[in-house]
Order: structure tokens, then C-alpha cells, then sequence
């Protein structure tokens, strides 16, 4: 596959505070990268060291195989945080300002507008939009010059439900004509919905990155209690049964390995001398997942 951005420990301190430790993940082109986790997990001081905003501590990064260059800056559009328009500007006189600094022609302004769904707004000053309107009007101006990857940082922050489908609309176009997106975001569902790939980052460190399928699935999960509960994670941890075992309140959840059933968890506790009180077997939701993984 072809890398489009590549990552490697990378760190960035803020004085005592270390905002970024040691993360390294891959993103290869055409893959819709999801980096997900709470405010404050370094998502936004990632993407600002790798577009240059901001100078790393430690660590590299590659973009297309090579150092950041202008050539490469110039083949990837960012939001990062809230972009500024001038209000008493109309769209389209905004976004000329845009093109203007991009070196990109005029007619980028209009089919911008158009994937945005605001073309027939663009003789509206900035300041008389809505939210969603905005937020759209800001992806409008990434798309300008028609970037080969889009670096996304929080695109539905703050929109109700309906300003949510747009973007996610926006985003899904672009992924389907090909082009690799990078989304920074703390909503599970936003990530779920729109990513191919996931790295999940805590406190600054990376916990846990791959295929949002594999990562971050609706797989079975038997809860169960029983006396001398310490005990029965380690016979269960040691055995061939599970692949995860962890405490949620008073249950022990457990995720059983391929090809074995809750009966054959209940007959092993049975002989193994922890007859068990309760044996429940739900789905797991992927924000259960989630909040598992950043405990």
C-alpha cells in the first residue's frame, strides 16, 4: 500500500506537560483514519505537529514517503480548529480569498460550494449563516485546490444531528472519489460511521490503532459472577477459552475465543471448582468497547 502519512514516537511537550508520547501509527492512501479518544488525548497536538504548526519534541513523520515540504503541504487541505471568515464577506468573496492563497482557480470556488451544498447561498454574507451552515462553509474552503488528503480536526463539533449528517455526507463523498481522510474526533458514532481505520489515543499515548471492524466490534460478551472472583481471572486468563477478561461492577465480562459457547465457560468454571451464581450473555456496544480501552 501506499503511505500517505507515516508516524514514528512521535512526543510533544507543552513545559512539564507531555501533550504527545512516543505515538506511531500509518495512514495509507485512500483509508478514512479515524484518531479517536477524549479531550485532552493529543489528537489535535498531533495533527498540528504533523501539518507544521507546531514543532515536535521527538520523533518523525513522513508525508507521500518524504520530509514535509510546501510541494506536500500543497496536496493535503486541513480544519484545524475553527477557521476565521470575514462575516460582512459573502461565501464566495471568502472563498476567493481562499483560492487566492492556494494558487487554485476560480472555478474551485463554485463546485467547493457545491459538494457543500451552498451554492445557492453564495452571495450570502458569512455572518447571517447557521452553525451547520458554517461548519460546511469550512469544509467548502479545505476543498479548495482540490486536495489529495483532507485533515479533519472535531468537522462536527457542536452541530445538532442534522448538521452531523451533512458533514458526514461531505466526507463520505470525498472518500468515495478516493482521496485519504484524517478525522481527529472524541464522538464514538461519528468515528464508527465514517472511518476505515481507527487509532485511539489516551493521555497521549496511542492504546490501541487497526481496522475500525476488528477494533471496535459487536462481539459477544458473557457476564458472570462466582465466589473468589481474583481467582477465576487467572484460571480464566490462563486458559485456552478466552481473549479477554476484565471486572465491569461486580461481573467478570468475558470474551470467549472462536468456536467456544457460554456452556463450555460454565462446565470449565464448574470444574475447576467455581461454580458460577450468574451467567449472562449480551453484545457488547462498541462504546463499552471504547470506554474499556481508555480505562
Amino acid at each position: 500500500m501506499e503511505k500517505v502519512l507515516q508516524i514514528n514516537d512521535l512526543s510533544k511537550n507543552y513545559g512539564r506537560i507531555q501533550a504527545v508520547k512516543n505515538v506511531s501509527f500509518t495512514v495509507n492512501k485512500g483509508e478514512v483514519y479515524g484518531i479517536l479518544g477524549p479531550n485532552g488525548s493529543g489528537k489535535t497536538t498531533t495533527l498540528a505537529v504533523v501539518l507544521g504548526i507546531l514543532n515536535a519534541n521527538g520523533g518523525s513523520y513522513q508525508w507521500f514517503n518524504e520530509p514535509f515540504t510546501k510541494l506536500a503541504r500543497r496536496r493535503i487541505g486541513s480544519l484545524i480548529e475553527t477557521p476565521n471568515f470575514y462575516p460582512y464577506l459573502t461565501l464566495w468573496e471568502n472563498l476567493k480569498i481562499v483560492a487566492k492563497i492556494k494558487d487554485a482557480p476560480d472555478e474551485d470556488i463554485n463546485h467547493a460550494l457545491g459538494v457543500a451544498n451552498l451554492l445557492k447561498r453564495k452571495h450570502t454574507n458569512f455572518g447571517h449563516l447557521s452553525l451547520g451552515m458554517k461548519q460546511r462553509m469550512s469544509m467548502a474552503a479545505v476543498l479548495i485546490g482540490n486536495p489529495e488528503v483532507l485533515v479533519l480536526d472535531e468537522p462536527t463539533n457542536g452541530l445538532d444531528p442534522e448538521g452531523f449528517a451533512e458533514v458526514r455526507n461531505i466526507i463520505q463523498s470525498q472518500a468515495n472519489q478516493g482521496k485519504t481522510i484524517i478525522i481527529a474526533s472524541h464522538i464514538l458514532d461519528e468515528v464508527e460511521k465514517v472511518c476505515s481505520h481507527v487509532a485511539i489515543l489516551k493521555s497521549g499515548e496511542l492504546i490501541a490503532n487497526g481496522k475500525v471492524g476488528e477494533l471496535l466490534s459487536t462481539e459477544e460478551t458473557v457476564y458472570i459472577q462466582s465466589e473468589r472472583m481474583e481467582e477465576l481471572i487467572e484460571v480464566l486468563n490462563n486458559s485456552d477459552l478466552t481473549s479477554k477478561v476484565y471486572k465491569v461492577e461486580n461481573d467478570l465480562a468475558i470474551v470467549l475465543n472462536v468456536n467456544y459457547k457460554s456452556a463450555d465457560l460454565s462446565k470449565f468454571c464448574f470444574e475447576k471448582g467455581f461454580p458460577l451464581s450468574k451467567i449472562v450473555v449480551k453484545k457488547q456496544s462498541l462504546e463499552d468497547q471504547f470506554l474499556q480501552l481508555v480505562k
